[in-house]
């Protein structure tokens, strides 16, 4: 990662380093984009979701709040890989009510036919096959996406996790989307999703693979944490070598004091064709500079890469047969050195972790602006997943 010049030091340094950032709030913010070689759902919309009640309360300042409530978007909902898209996702509507939101929180629970082990006791991989049937034993990317574009050309939707599955094992997250709630309350619709996919043969994972997936919104009802002014979502799509660079135009509402950005990357692909510093293929396994722009002026290049996946493998001793004698806890189905090995800003079996800091900086004058962004070296074959959000918030 190349050093951050004086400049650079406000974003790039409080983004990568955790630090404190100044002018705006230190928590993170995530979500997963479509990727555009993906079809616009047709017609898959689940039955509308489970809210609870809220009954109404006041507090100190005469204001009237409801209580929290929680919105079930999806309940174990079968994810397949076996009806390629129309099975990959669910897009369900909900509605969130008015704001203001004291706290919105969106909580996945991830299950799985894999693991624990003693699953394979009561239902075992069927003859000549290695693993059971609806076991998907691979690191899917999973992403959940409000109000999606449902074709070319509309607005991208709002990214609001992205994460990566474990090897074939469960899974539990919470992330906080207050300030997109404040800034869009009411009715929605939530597209959930997961890349995954079958071994016809059963020999890599499971002939029909696929994951329970459980989806919440825990809402509370009350004073706003930050005056959230606006949330502007830019880009929501696949990056690849043919891809121009973005120029991604946004105004700015009056009143705005400081603002924002989320940029949420990470690479894929199984390219051989690897120049550059890759440690396998591209675009998973290679370092490549990105280079963020405001306004035509550089707000920062660095090299978005973890290093720490090692924490998400937990060696642990199988006592039963079947299985491996000795796997990640975190990620049962891995190969010990694959959950290992550090990738483009990711880990199996964690959420993607958001670039995001404040850039009143690199502003110009005025209410209307540009953010451009370009991802050096990508080659035929491996592709990065991009999303960027503007928030916008007053004094």
């Amino acid at each position: 990662m190349p050093a951050a010049s004086p400049l650079r030091l406000s974003l790039i340094t409080c983004l990568f380093g955790l630090a404190a950032c100044p002018g705006g709030a230190t928590s993170e913010s995530t979500a997963e984009p479509a990727s555009t070689g993906e079809p616009a759902s047709t017609g898959s919309t689940t039955a509308a979701p489970t809210t609870t009640a809220s009954p109404t309360t006041g507090d100190t300042t005469g204001a009237s709040y409801g209580e929290p409530f929680s919105v079930t978007v999806l309940d174990r909902q079968w994810i397949t890989g076996t009806g390629g898209w129309d099975t990959q996702h669910r897009d369900v509507a909900f509605d969130l009510g008015p704001a203001p939101f004291a706290k919105v929180t969106l909580v996945v629970d991830l299950d799985t036919d894999c693991y624990p082990w003693e699953k394979w006791q009561t239902s075992p991989p069927p003859p000549g096959q290695n693993w059971p049937a609806s076991c998907d034993a691979f690191d899917r990317t999973m992403g959940f996406v409000a109000d999606p574009a449902a074709q070319p050309g509309d607005p991208p939707g709002f990214e609001l996790l992205r994460a990566i599955t474990p090897f074939g094992g469960p899974q539990h997250l919470e992330e906080d989307i207050t300030d997109w709630a404040n800034a869009h309350p009411g009715a929605h619709t939530l597209r959930s999703y997961i890349n995954s996919w079958p071994d016809g043969a059963g020999l890599v994972s499971g002939s029909a693979g696929g994951w329970h997936l459980g989806v919440r919104l825990d809402v509370e009802p009350g004073p706003a944490p930050r005056d959230v002014l606006a949330v502007y979502s830019l880009f929501q799509g696949d990056y690849t070598v043919d891809t121009p660079p973005p120029q991604l135009p946004f105004t700015l509402p009056e009143g705005t004091a400081s603002v924002e950005l989320s940029y949420i990357v990470t690479g894929h692909g199984g390219a051989n064709d690897v120049p550059g510093d890759c440690i396998g293929p591209a675009e998973e396994f290679c370092k490549r500079l990105h280079r963020l722009t405001l306004d035509g002026n550089s707000a920062g290049d660095f090299v978005p890469w973890r290093t720490d996946c090692v924490d998400l493998c937990t060696i642990t001793d199988n006592p039963i047969d079947p299985g491996p004698s000795k796997f990640c806890l975190e990620n049962p189905c891995g190969a010990i050195s694959s959950v290992q090995a550090p990738r483009a800003n990711w880990c199996p079996g964690d959420r993607v972790r958001p670039v995001r800091g404040p850039v009143d900086t690199y502003l110009g004058p005025g209410p209307d602006h540009t953010f451009g962004f370009t991802i050096d070296d990508v080659v035929p074959g491996g592709l990065w997943t991009v999303s960027a959000t503007v928030y916008a918030y007053g004094p």
